[in-house]
């Protein structure tokens, strides 16, 4: 079928359409820019594409019975720079071949002027089947609005859809679908990059409630929901206010990046702070500032909504709970929420304030509580003053509130959200909404310690033991578990004040501890766990915990068994809380194995018993027997080894080593065995060969060239001039099923082992994004260690692609030997150990010479 336009006739319609959209885009800008005004710029856009929809339109002459609609956020006429534009073609009947052909053309014609367009056909019967069956699609015609053609039509249509929407049904369904929106963002507002639009608190919040307001006739306008006795004319004003400036960040969002961008995104958060007038102070950047408004803001929206949807839930289902049950004096349960019975309940009573969350987490029948209880809340929060933090009353209320067999973290969240924990623990109040400039946390503080408080609570839960079986059984027999819910609480309570949060926040935890009444011996507990919460950490993922001394040093430190399980349950609960990204198993295999030696160094067990080297031994040699193999088959490799192999390596590592090597312990081919790593995610590399100096650059340039991270390597030169090293890589992206990669790694790295060709050189990878934000200096430390025969070698870092290879390729160029390394990866920062010895690294010129090339090397 020929073109509906002629050639010129359609390049001139294309020419004269993108110009206008340019020109009224630049001048709806520039009005923007002189005078920030949300409505006029979404209603603005909305009414230069209606314009130059309109044009088109007519010059493709549709049948006079269609329509064109507006849906979605363009139907209620609040289109973003750079939004989509959601279209309807409705029709009064299935179209024929022109009407296909026009509106084929004229739809590809809207995309050649630059609109980014999403569109149906649909006839009306079409659009009531399809709404009945997709809530999404229902939503979007709820906001329909007739740009052009048929209003006849249109009218039909709306009268239609009228009768399709139960007011009640879309209220559960659009209830269920936000929850699911909450869960695919963490549940909090509170990420350091948040989404303006779909993360809790964002613009999708307050979207929702018009949505449902339209579906029950309660009006498009948040005075109209104040009218119907939904919110108070105050919320309804607070609500416009804060849909502003959600609506602010979104533009200027769109604008800076040209683009439909709504992640807050750390490279637009310092640019973002200028444009709405934040400057920094002596303590915090701009963006610091700027984006503690945004956290206010979203932390209103999502009480504001809380509040509205539990009124809506009253309005379309009035009568499911109809008697109100009295629980005390002050309380009732009103459709299995909590209720004041009156609303001055808090000014006669203030120590109300903390009973509710108690009440809700003793009684489980209680899912929450009404709206009316949530306001007098929000205003009670001020009741909290220095005298009632003093009474000894309250005192003993918030202990029993962390005491309680279920709800802890639902409610201590709740206490959050609505600031009751600003007021009752003042050094809480700065932390809420700050955020941590760091490689690998993704939560600001508050948000993070509830992280935290969450995962040692999972710990105890017997329904989640299948998660970390060792943990949770330590976690359960714990006495007083409670005393570890307060030390995550107040772990990073002092973060952002300058200095040692650890050691500041020490004195935080005894002030309270000694507050409420708590014996020494559990203030000591609490205030030692704070002080400490990072050294398990830095022990476990950056020192060799087969030395001897490094066992011994950190058993020093714990002193007993329950600090030490105390310290294991906090630290583990810790790096989880970080970021989805920190924690692997590997992590968790590290803190086990110092866990379990410094355990037996405490029960009286030997240094050498401690880290069990004989016990290794005799469960190899159990396993070997379970392979088949004969008695004594592993003398002839063992022989070849040393105590610190065995120190190193656990008995599964030792069997499996041992059923590859035992025949060839004298081999002149390379041995390169893998498999997925048995006590983590990941694979397990093992390559047996002559030792060569440029080994280690080689196999790290391998891995690399793979897009393989490396998480260990365990580097072992046996008596007989043999490197046995062993290593576990991980695939950053996660997209990797490694028993797929098993085959072609052997084939390829044997291969590439017996060549002399020279090592493989990593790609240049992207940089994370992260990194320039967060920029790290490179350090690079060299120091003999205690015997003098070594030398240790720290190297701290950005993660980049390739960085490993570059640390090998220095120490090769050097003529230096590399024994072991200790590879520490924490977010997207590198802490990386390594034990060498070399010519000349006792002269202090040669230590700078190797110590400023790989300055060099790391630097980004």
């Amino acid at each position: 079928m020929p073109d509906i336009l002629t050639p010129d006739a359609n390049r001139e319609l294309i020419t004269r359409c993108k110009a206008r959209l340019k020109g009224g885009g630049e001048a709806l800008r520039s009005a923007y820019e002189a005078h920030p005004l949300t409505d006029p710029i979404l209603r603005g856009r909305s009414r230069l594409v209606d314009g130059v929809l309109l044009e088109i339109w007519k010059a493709f002459e549709l049948p006079a019975s269609a329509a064109l609609v507006a849906v979605g956020g363009y139907g209620r006429e609040e289109l973003f720079p750079c939004s989509d534009v959601d279209l309807l073609f409705l029709l009064d009947a299935a179209p024929d071949d022109d009407t296909t052909e026009r509106l084929t053309q004229m739809i590809g014609l809207f995309w050649d002027i630059g609109l980014d367009i999403g569109h149906s056909v649909r006839t009306i019967d079409e659009c009531l089947d399809e709404a009945g069956r997709d809530i999404t699609v229902l939503t979007n015609l709820l906001e329909a609005r007739l740009v052009g053609g048929n209003a006849r039509l249109f009218g039909a249509f709306e009268a239609a859809l009228r009768t399709l929407v139960d007011p009640g049904q879309f209220f559960k369904a659009k209830r269920l679908e936000q929850d699911q929106r909450y869960t695919r963002h963490d549940d909090t507002p509170y990420s350091l990059e948040p989404n303006c639009k779909e993360s809790p608190g964002g613009l999708r919040d307050l979207q929702l409630i018009g949505w449902i307001s339209r579906a029950a006739g309660f009006g498009t306008h948040w005075r109209d929901l104040a009218r119907h006795q939904l919110i108070t004319p105050d919320e309804a004003t607070e609500l416009r206010e804060l849909e502003r400036f959600l609506q602010h960040v979104r533009i200027r969002l769109h604008h800076l990046t040209g683009r439909r961008e709504d992640r807050l995104l750390f490279d637009h958060q310092e640019t973002l702070a200028r444009l709405f007038g934040c400057e920094a102070t002596e303590a915090r950047r701009a963006s610091e500032v700027f984006m503690q408004e945004y956290y206010r803001t979203a932390k209103k929206v999502t009480q504001l909504n809380t509040i509205l949807m539990l009124n809506f839930g009253v309005e379309f289902f009035p009568n499911r709970y109809p008697v109100a049950i009295n629980i005390n004096e002050r309380f009732q349960c009103v459709r299995e929420l909590l209720d004041v019975r009156d609303e001055g309940v808090f000014e006669r009573h203030p120590s109300a304030v903390l009973e509710c969350f108690l009440l809700l987490q003793q009684r489980s029948e209680l899912k929450g509580m009404t709206a009316r209880t949530l306001r007098a809340l929000w205003h009670g929060r001020k009741l909290i003053n220095a005298d009632f933090r003093h009474d000894p009353a309250n005192r003993a209320l918030f202990l029993r509130l962390l005491q309680q067999k279920r709800g802890v973290v639902q409610e201590m969240r709740r206490m959050n959200q609505y600031s009751i924990l600003s007021f009752y623990l003042p050094a809480w109040r700065r932390i809420v909404g700050q955020m941590q400039h760091d490689l690998f946390h993704v939560y600001t503080v508050d948000q993070h310690i509830m992280q935290v408080l969450r995962n040692v609570r999972r710990l105890m839960v017997a329904e989640f033991a299948h998660e970390y079986p060792l943990m949770t059984r330590l976690a359960t027999s714990f006495e007083k578990p409670w005393l570890i819910y307060i030390a995550a609480i107040f772990h990073d309570i002092a973060k952002g004040r300058g200095g040692d949060h650890s050691k500041l926040g020490m004195k935080d935890a005894r002030d309270f501890c000694i507050a409420h009444g708590l014996d020494e011996t559990d203030t000591e507990l609490v205030e030692w766990l704070v002080g400490q919460h990072l050294s398990m950490s830095n022990v476990a993922q950056k020192q060799d915990l087969s030395d001897l001394d490094v066992i011994q040093r950190f058993a020093t430190l714990v002193k007993t068994e329950r600090r030490l399980t105390a310290l294991y349950i906090l630290t583990h609960a810790d790096i989880r809380g970080t970021s989805p990204k920190v924690w692997n198993g590997w992590k968790g295999k590290l803190l086990e194995d110092l866990f379990f030696a410094t355990q037996r160094l405490l029960r009286g067990a030997t240094p050498q018993q401690a880290l069990g080297t004989p016990i290794r031994q005799d469960d190899a040699r159990n396993l070997l027997r379970y392979y088949g193999l004969r008695p004594a088959t592993e003398d002839s490799l063992w022989a070849q080894l040393d105590t610190v192999y065995f120190l190193r390596h656990d008995p599964e590592e030792i069997a499996w080593h041992t059923r590859m090597l035992y025949y060839r312990v004298e081999t002149d081919e390379p041995v390169v065995k893998a498999r997925p790593s048995q006590s983590s995610e990941g694979l397990q590399v093992m390559v047996y060969m002559r030792d060569s100096r440029d080994l280690f650059m080689r196999l790290c340039g391998f891995f690399a060239r793979l897009g393989f991270s490396i998480a260990d390597a365990k580097i072992h030169t046996t008596r007989n001039g043999y490197a046995l090293d062993s290593f576990v890589l991980l695939d950053p992206g996660q997209e990797i099923h490694y028993r797929d990669l098993i085959n072609l790694l052997e084939h390829d790295l044997g291969e590439r082992l017996k060549s002399d060709a020279p090592a493989d050189r990593p790609a240049g990878g992207r940089l994370p994004r992260e990194v320039k934000h967060f920029p790290i200096t490179p350090t690079v430390s060299i120091r003999p260690d205690e015997r003098g025969q070594h030398f240790i070698m720290s190297v701290t870092a950005a993660d980049r692609p390739g960085l490993l290879f570059g640390v090998a390729e220095t120490l090769v160029r050097h003529g230096i030997n590399l024994h072991t390394a200790k590879i520490a990866t924490l977010g997207a920062r590198i802490e990386d150990t390594f034990l060498i010895s070399g010519p000349n690294l006792g002269q202090d010129s040669q230590i700078l010479r190797v110590e400023t090339e790989l300055l060099e090397k790391l630097a980004v």
